[in-house]
């Protein structure tokens, strides 16, 4: 397991195959675009990544800001502008939030793939939806570092803590792979939890959910409702939120489903 977490710096883009802006021969297998969420970053991607490229896909692991839906998804919408061909979209966790507004419009997005992920719907925000159903217990192990900016504003930067990393976001990784993702968390923008989203791309983009039943960050229910609501491709998989690192072979599988089913 150890070896499907590799956490050295990715720079801003984790590319796998062609680069980003390369052409896509005609029939060619759609670019599988990932978003991570927060408390994470590229490298929660690697097993997942290592399996596509093994069945011939093309993968860019965006960096996420983590700052806000709106914002967040102007980056990844720079970077989807930049792919040539169709495209498969999938988030993580917060991420999923990203990808719902960032794919609205965009025709070259062709299916998303929501893991352990919010699908929110026009004007719900992340914090609201994790708090609509019991079992998150995500809260008690924040670790708030307020930050300014050159501008003079200020805001919140949310970590969780390194001492209850493993048992709240990883508890089915092992454990010395768990430390190196709490050392290499990417933290999030508290308001980036409490914004509000402005469009949701699932209604007119079909949709795959990986369900996490073991999740302490969003609870199962929620991921449920969702995926429900959006008549999501459902795949329940017993694992911690960061089901991506705990099992590749899964999310992987649902991700060629995605795109299986995008190019017919």
């Amino acid at each position: 397991m150890a070896g499907l977490v590799a956490v050295g710096a990715l720079g801003a883009l984790a590319l796998s195959g062609p680069a980003a802006g390369a052409s896509a021969p005609a029939g060619a297998k759609p670019t599988v675009v990932l978003e991570h969420g927060a408390f994470a970053e590229t490298s929660s991607w690697n097993g997942v990544i290592e399996r596509l490229r093994k069945d011939g896909y093309r993968v860019i692991a965006a960096a996420n800001p983590l700052r806000g839906p709106a914002a967040d998804a102007a980056a990844l919408r720079s970077l989807l502008d930049h792919v040539d061909g169709p495209v498969v979209l999938v988030g993580h966790s917060y991420g999923g939030s990203v990808i719902s507004t960032a794919a609205a419009g965009d025709t070259k997005v062709k299916a998303l793939v929501y893991v352990a992920a919010f699908l929110p719907d026009v004007g719900e925000s992340a914090l609201e939806l994790t708090g609509k159903f019991p079992g998150s217990t995500l809260p008690d192990t924040l670790d708030p570092v307020p930050y300014r900016l050159p501008d003079g504003t200020t805001g919140t930067d949310l970590y969780i803590k390194a001492g209850k990393y493993h048992h709240q976001f990883a508890a089915d990784v092992p454990a010395s792979a768990a430390a190196l993702m709490a050392a290499t968390q990417r933290p999030i923008a508290q308001a980036a939890l409490e914004e509000r989203a402005a469009v949701a791309a699932w209604k007119a983009i079909p949709s795959w959910a990986v369900i996490a039943t073991e999740d302490l960050n969003i609870p199962p229910a929620a991921q449920r409702f969702m995926a429900k609501r959006a008549h999501s491709r459902v795949t329940e998989v017993r694992a911690s939120h960061s089901v991506a690192v705990s099992h590749p072979d899964v999310v992987a599988r649902v991700i060629e489903q995605a795109a299986l089913r995008s190019r017919s």
